[in-house]
């Protein structure tokens, strides 16, 4: 009697599987919703596996014996056949409705009811490994280079040869670049330098310099090239100046007109000879003019030029108007009081201003010490400004001294 009882748990699970595959038809027509009957009969379509198997049998086989009680013919000790305990269904009906298919729509319908991965769900170590987090982005810093990796405008002005360390110690350069858009800010503003005459390894050298003209309205840059067109500036004339004075640009065009005008009634030059210089020291358009006053008055009234020579002097060397003051009267003390050159000569070779005192007294001492030391183009032996300073000490020392290397070393270690 215990062993025919033994095996019920299993007859009574194919029973129950059997009741649900053939009632489920029913259910799906009665109720009229497919979500809802494939969900009644999702138990059968996704069964657990292993062990878990026998445990829903034998709930599903204590809830049939709860609702029931055992056959009588299981009292008598005989057991009827499974088939006897079906709902009695038409042998066609029961041919007709098999075990519905559950397609992929309707399983896919039911993974889209599970919910997304939280951002607190629990993962292990190794998946915890594999995570890389982004660095975050510093929210204030000294230097550029701790936001080169998070920007791409950074990224590629590096690339194009910016030195963001010079960029930097320019008064709010920085917070410029970095609220900047390369693609909507920068580049048409490289395509109008190119434009100009700079070539492509002129671009990052000069927006180091004036990183400032990123900021400019395009229309006003155009309308002040279009100025210096008009002043009879050739192209490769303006990419010149634009490439030594980076600061060209920012200027307006009024501004730029004064400018030219006063060098041009201050000195007395012609149109051209001021084109001319200004071509060859663009910085005096950018540069202050209080400087450049204070020069013209020094060699005027402190050194006695004439304004003729001061004219002359200043259009052969530009560099003079802007040159220190105390390196100017200095550098003429030497050669007017002590090498005993007249102003009519300094005005022949006025680039002996822009040499260092040091390389002048050296070698004028040498000559000195070897009685070759004539500057009178009259006397024999002449030796003209421009010969004495712009030589190598080589050339200087066999050709003008008609002494060795060596010996000019020996003497300059007596003084």
């Amino acid at each position: 009697m215990m062993a025919v009882w033994a095996r019920q748990p299993s007859r009574w699970c194919c029973l129950l599987n059997a009741a649900r595959a053939v009632a489920f038809p029913r259910r799906l027509r009665s109720r009229g919703s497919t979500a809802q009957a494939c969900r009644e009969f999702a138990p059968l379509a996704v069964l657990p596996a292993g062990k878990e198997v026998v445990v829903w049998r034998l709930q599903a086989y204590r809830h049939v014996s709860l609702s029931s009680s055992p056959p009588d013919s299981a009292k008598d000790g005989s057991f009827s056949s499974p088939e006897s305990h079906l709902p009695s269904v038409p042998q066609e009906q029961a041919k007709a409705e098999i075990l519905p298919d559950l397609n992929a729509k309707i399983l896919d319908e039911d993974w889209d009811d599970i919910p997304p991965s939280s951002a607190l769900e629990e993962i292990s170590e190794e998946e915890a490994v594999q995570i890389i987090a982004e660095p975050l982005l510093p929210l204030q810093s000294s230097t550029l280079r701790d936001y080169v990796d998070h920007s791409e405008t950074l990224t590629k002005l590096v690339h194009l040869g910016v030195d963001l360390s010079q960029v930097e110690k320019r008064q709010k350069a920085g917070q410029l670049l970095l609220t900047l858009d390369f693609e909507k800010d920068i580049k048409k503003i490289l395509l109008f330098l190119k434009d100009v005459g700079l070539e492509d390894h002129q671009l990052g050298p000069f927006l180091t310099k004036n990183p400032y003209i990123l900021r400019e309205d395009l229309e006003a840059l155009e309308t002040r090239v279009a100025y210096l067109k008009s002043k009879k500036f050739g192209k490769s004339e303006i990419a010149q100046m634009v490439s030594r004075a980076p600061y060209l640009l920012l200027f307006s065009v009024e501004r730029l007109d004064n400018r030219l005008g006063f060098f041009k009634n201050e000195l007395g030059l012609s149109v051209k000879k001021t084109k001319d210089l200004v071509i060859r020291l663009p910085r005096l358009l950018t540069g202050k003019l209080e400087p450049v006053k204070e020069n013209l008055q020094v060699c005027q009234i402190e050194l006695g030029f004439q304004r003729n020579e001061i004219q002359q002097i200043v259009y052969k060397t530009p560099k003079i108007l802007t040159a220190s003051k105390k390196r100017l009267k200095q550098t003429f003390d030497y050669l007017h009081n002590i090498m005993g050159i007249p102003h009519h000569m300094l005005t022949r070779f006025p680039q002996v201003f822009n040499s260092k005192l040091l390389r002048i007294r050296e070698r004028h001492m040498f000559l000195a010490f070897l009685g070759r030391a004539q500057y009178d183009p009259a006397q024999p032996s002449y030796v003209s400004l421009d010969q004495l300073v712009s030589l190598p000490d080589e050339v200087f020392c066999t050709e003008i001294a008609k002494a060795s290397m060596q010996d000019f070393e020996n003497f300059l270690k007596t003084l």
